[in-house]
């Protein structure tokens, strides 16, 4: 499954992931500062879903128009201390979440 790292989350997360997630970061892509539709509209041709920390992207989008599942993690901040131990729930979400829904992990 290939996964896109919002630019709010710390680049060396996509670490964490296992060798059945394909991650790569918004800013490796070149996609920094691009507002959530249009950020959406380009990760949906080249990935199964986007992991974020922006609580606001499921009441700010239509997320149904979206050939993308969305996971958003939600922990006290969003260093990678903080996000590191939420990793395997959100690998667990993202094997069950479906494109155009989206799936909180907290902590």
């Amino acid at each position: 499954m290939r996964v896109l790292l919002d630019e709010n989350m710390p680049h060396r997360l996509r670490h964490e992931f296992g060798d059945e997630f394909e991650v790569e970061t918004v800013q490796y892509r070149g996609w920094d500062s691009i507002r959530n539709g249009d950020l959406l509209e380009r990760a949906e041709a080249s990935f199964d879903a986007i992991l974020t920390a922006d609580q606001g992207i499921a009441h700010q989008q239509h997320l149904t128009d979206y050939d993308l599942a969305v996971v958003i993690l939600v922990a006290d901040s969003n260093r990678y201390a903080d996000l590191a131990p939420l990793i395997d729930d959100a690998c667990a979400a993202l094997r069950d979440t479906r494109p155009g829904h989206a799936t909180l992990v907290s902590s």
